[in-house]
C-alpha cells in the first residue's frame, strides 16, 4: 500500500515575546516516500519528477540543493550519527513545486531503519535569504507523541535572535498529522508554531483540485511571510543582522527524545 498522499490543513504562529502577534494560513503538502516517487510520476498526469507539471518534486529544492539521491544524502548523514538507515522507509513532507517554483519553510523527513523502526528525524528550514539547513535527530523508543529538541544554529525569521532551543512535538503521519514547535530563551516561549493537517489520497483528481483552490501555492507563502514580516515592523520589531549558515549543511544532534 502506498503511503504517499496529500495532507490539507492550516498552521498557526503565534509570537509571544516582545510583541503578540498571531497569523494562521492554509497549509497544503505532500507526504512522499521517497521510494515511490518514480512510480507516482508515472502513475500520476498532474505531478512529476525532475520536471515540470501542475505540480513536482525537485531533489535539488532539499538538503544539498545537487542532484545527488536524497536517500543517499540521508543515508550518509544517519551513519555519522551511528544510525543505520539503508533499506529503511523514508517519508518526506513538504509543499510541492507548483508550476516549477517551491518554497517551504520547514520541510520534515521520517527516518526509518530496515526493520522499520523510526531512528531518526531530520527537520529541514529554509529562509527566505535563499539559506537552508537541517537538524538530525535520533529518535528512541517509547509511546506517545514524539518529542524532540535542539539548540537553534540557523538565522530564519529577523526578526528573532539566535540564542534560542526548539522544541518539537509530532504526531502522524497516518490520518491526521500534528507538529508543534516552540522556540524558547531562558525565560520561557518565544513563539509557537502548529501545523494540522488531514490525510487525503493522492490522485489526479485531488490534485487538479488543490490546483484549482492553490495556483500560485508558493509564492502565496512566501508573499505572506512578508506582509506578517510588515506588520511586526510597524509593531515596533527590528531586523537583526543575518550571520552566515553554519559550515555543515546538517547539523546531527547528540540527544534524542525528550521526557
Amino acid at each position: 500500500m502506498t503511503l504517499s498522499a496529500i495532507y490539507v490543513g492550516s498552521v498557526v504562529h503565534t509570537r509571544l515575546r516582545p510583541v503578540r502577534h498571531r497569523l494562521r494560513r492554509r497549509m497544503v503538502s505532500l507526504l512522499l516516500d521517497l521510494d515511490e516517487i518514480p512510480a507516482l510520476a508515472a502513475r500520476l498526469r498532474w505531478f512529476s519528477a525532475e520536471r515540470f507539471n501542475l505540480f513536482g518534486f525537485s531533489t535539488r529544492d532539499h538538503l544539498a540543493g545537487d542532484a545527488t539521491p536524497l536517500r543517499a544524502q540521508l543515508e550518509a548523514a544517519g551513519a555519522r550519527a551511528g544510525i543505520d538507515l539503508a533499506g529503511g522507509r523514508i517519508l518526506l513532507l513538504a509543499m510541492p513545486r507548483v508550476l516549477g517554483f517551491a518554497f517551504n519553510p520547514l520541510s520534515l523527513f521520517w527516518c526509518h531503519d530496515a526493520t522499520g523502526r523510526l531512528r531518526a528525524m531530520l527537520y529541514e528550514v529554509h529562509n527566505t535569504f535563499g539559506q537552508r539547513h537541517s537538524y538530525l535527530i535520533p529518535v528512541a523508543e517509547g509511546p506517545g507523541p514524539l518529542r524532540q529538541a535542539c539548540e537553534k544554529r540557523f538565522h530564519v525569521s529577523p526578526f528573532m535572535d539566535m540564542g534560542l532551543e526548539y522544541r518539537f512535538r509530532l504526531v502522524g503521519p497516518d490520518t491526521r498529522l500534528s507538529v508543534a514547535i516552540e522556540a524558547r530563551d531562558a525565560a520561557g516561549p518565544v513563539l509557537t508554531a502548529c501545523l494540522a493537517q488531514r490525510r487525503r489520497e493522492l490522485t489526479d483528481r485531488a490534485l487538479l483540485g488543490l490546483f484549482a483552490r492553490h495556483p500560485l501555492l508558493a509564492a502565496q507563502v512566501l508573499g505572506a511571510i512578508h506582509w506578517e514580516a510588515a506588520k511586526l515592523w510597524r509593531k515596533g520589531l527590528r531586523i537583526r543582522r543575518c550571520p552566515p549558515p553554519p559550515a555543515e549543511p546538517i547539523s546531527i544532534v547528540a540527544q534524542g527524545d525528550l521526557a
